[in-house]
């Protein structure tokens, strides 16, 4: 029996649909399973550098959270840049800095009409509990939310 073969579907976007668009991103560290992501020094590069991108207004980020093997992200895009450029130089600058080797590419979801930036920033907020590291998810220390004092206040 043949296979039939996908359509591979085509994602851009027209320049007024990217306008003022929100995505769920998730960058992935090319080690899966170890942890690079959860330690000081390099969770303070890379919330330093989303915070230095969010002042500079390259992306307005509204949550950034480490596990050990990647990172999920909540971050508005205004089209001038792309968001792959923003995200490839993302990571090029934290991999420089901080030494952490990342996957190629990126995954990322735009949220739709429909969907509630609420629903996702709370979903991705448990994903350490779901993952068995912490038992309530103000445990967890490798959040940065702009406008919070500091990565791990609640």
């Amino acid at each position: 029996m043949s296979r039939l073969l996908r359509k591979r579907l085509n994602h851009t976007t027209h320049f007024a649909g990217r306008f003022g668009a929100i995505y769920f991103i998730t960058i992935c560290c090319e080690q899966r399973g170890a942890n690079q992501l959860c330690n000081e020094k390099t969770s303070k590069v890379l919330f330093d550098t989303a915070r230095i991108y969010h002042e500079r207004g390259r992306w307005n980020l509204n949550l950034l959270l480490l596990m050990p093997d990647h990172l999920h992200g909540l971050i508005g895009v205004d089209g001038r840049e792309s968001l792959s450029q923003l995200v490839r130089d993302y990571k090029r600058i934290t991999a420089k800095m901080a030494g952490v080797e990342w996957q190629r590419n990126f995954f990322d979801h735009r949220l739709r009409h429909d969907e509630s930036l609420a629903e996702k920033f709370a979903y991705i907020c448990q994903n350490p509990m779901r993952a068995g590291l912490v038992h309530n998810e103000q445990d967890w220390p490798y959040v940065f939310i702009p406008g919070r004092p500091n990565a791990s206040s609640w």
